[in-house]
């Protein structure tokens, strides 16, 4: 029986250990002389994208008179009353709610919607309720002599017909393309879950709200939602069932005649017990001021005390503290009620620096990749990102490449990363360094990217250029603008040059 032997290793002359050491040199500095890295300038302007940034208000972009020029608008926000979108009883009003999509998509945006069932201005439910048996009450506001006809959702006949409007609403709009996003509204004042200054009505019963909430989540799927962040238990519902949030008086930090206020008094309560301060990971935020933006100016300097200390509260500059906060809290989107802009250089200053910021900003910070690449072989490619807003993107839009020559010949390559988990810088919220200072909101992290594409075996052999991009989840066009400078007219950035060879 032959029995093995472990092998030894094989002596090595000092000289070859050098040659092979030199060799391992040269070939790797002809690697390093063969890598491009190129480093993008950033851009300073407000980035015009899907799904984030300033909301007009029940119009569209380009009737908005209201809206300055500087700034970008992708979404157009506006209630609609029941009457309005179910005329006849189980008939959905589609050619009405089709032309506010439309309208709203010949101006570069898309439609997101709140539904109202009473609103202190009238009746906003269908006429042909009562006369099915629909229970209809008076409510007041503000005075007992200011009444106003209101549906009593508790009424079995007036849920049933409303949890069926639902229903009917998202089997024909969940996942439409111009449908941006849907608040979960009906119940309230406004579709707002309150009934403030009413004396006459209740709200309706916790069961009953929660019905409306099952029904919004039960019939849009695909269409994101937004639930009024200080809606109790049904916010608290809504959002861990995926929901995102909104809440209107964004900015309110009271008066002299009026000490109480949402930015330091509600919010941090409301907010920690209904667990939302978290959603922003997964789901927007949206802000709207109290009433307009002039508003926000009027807000004077804060002398008070912090919230569960013995702590002076001093915010000498409302404006930064204001906007700041938003950021913290991690917004995507800001309804400016397309109401008269202030005429404030101060004002301009802090809304422009805010909207830089609001939503998700992905900025390339770096790009390495082999100058020379042959036909039909692999091109590896080297990246560092940062999303430097202050919310994630939510949806799973594509990194892409572009391959270009000057004699027209291209071609796009569609990776698999997606940029919806890149994360914004965080700070902590409600503590009583936040309110005496609202810090910056610091950039999200770097994430290196690895990725890599092959190139055709028929590639023309030549001098192309390599743009990177951000295309749909189902296309390949870019549809997200970079916080980096050189953005071409078909949305691609060119990074630098690459020869292909046979």
């Amino acid at each position: 029986m032959t029995k093995s032997r472990p092998t030894s290793a094989l002596p090595i002359s000092p000289g070859l250990l050098l040659m092979g050491f030199l060799l391992c040199a040269i070939m790797s500095g002809q690697a390093k002389e063969n890598t491009v890295t190129v480093t993008p300038a950033l851009a300073d302007e407000i980035l015009t994208n899907p799904g984030m940034g300033w909301e007009t208000f029940a119009r569209p972009a380009r009737m908005d008179t209201n809206l300055p020029s500087w700034i970008p608008s992708t979404v157009e926000y506006a209630q609609y009353s029941w009457h309005q979108l179910e005329t006849q009883q189980g008939e959905l009003n589609t050619e009405f709610l089709d032309h506010e999509l439309s309208k709203a998509h010949d101006s570069g945006q898309k439609l997101a919607l709140r539904i109202k069932c009473y609103s202190p201005s009238g009746p906003k439910h269908p006429m042909w309720l009562e006369a099915i048996g629909g229970k209809i009450r008076m409510a007041d506001y503000g005075a007992p002599d200011h009444k106003i006809p209101i549906v009593d959702l508790d009424d079995p006949v007036v849920l049933k017909s409303h949890l069926d409007f639902i229903r009917m609403l998202g089997e024909h709009y969940d996942g439409n393309p111009d449908l941006d996003h849907v608040d979960i509204g009906s119940v309230g004042w406004w579709g707002e879950w309150h009934l403030s200054r009413c004396t006459l009505v209740s709200m309706p019963t916790l069961e009953t709200r929660m019905k409306v909430v099952d029904a919004y989540l039960s019939a849009f799927k695909k269409t994101p939602l937004l639930m009024l962040g200080a809606g109790g238990e049904c916010t608290a519902y809504a959002i861990r069932h995926g929901a995102g949030w909104r809440v209107d008086s964004f900015g309110d930090l009271g008066s002299s005649s009026r000490r109480y206020n949402h930015s330091i008094d509600d919010y941090p309560v409301s907010f920690v017990r209904n667990g939302v301060l978290d959603v922003w990971k997964t789901a927007p935020v949206a802000f709207e001021p109290r009433d307009s933006l002039i508003d926000l100016i009027l807000q004077a300097p804060v002398e008070r005390e912090v919230p569960g200390t013995h702590q002076k509260l001093s915010i000498a500059h409302p404006l930064r503290w204001i906007f700041n906060y938003g950021l913290a809290l991690h917004g995507t989107y800001f309804n400016g009620k397309s109401a008269r802009f202030p005429e404030d250089p101060e004002f301009k200053s802090e809304m422009e620096r805010f909207l830089k910021r609001l939503g998700y900003r992905l900025e390339l910070s770096e790009l390495s990749y082999h100058a020379e690449v042959k036909a039909g072989e692999k091109l590896e490619l080297s990246m560092k990102w940062r999303n430097s807003g202050s919310a994630p993107c939510y949806s799973p839009y594509r990194l892409a490449y572009r391959i270009a020559d000057a004699q027209g010949h291209k071609k796009v390559f569609v990776g698999p990363v997606t940029v919806n988990n890149w994360m914004p810088g965080s700070i902590d919220v409600f503590t009583p360094e936040f309110f005496n200072e609202v810090k910056d909101l610091p950039p999200g992290e770097s994430y290196k990217v690895a990725d890599s594409i092959v190139l055709p075996k028929e590639m023309p052999p030549g001098e192309y250029t390599l743009s990177v991009g951000v295309v749909g989840v189902d296309s390949e066009q870019p549809v997200v603008r970079l916080g980096i400078s050189g953005r071409d007219s078909e949305g691609w950035y060119p990074l630098g040059k690459i020869k292909v060879t046979q």
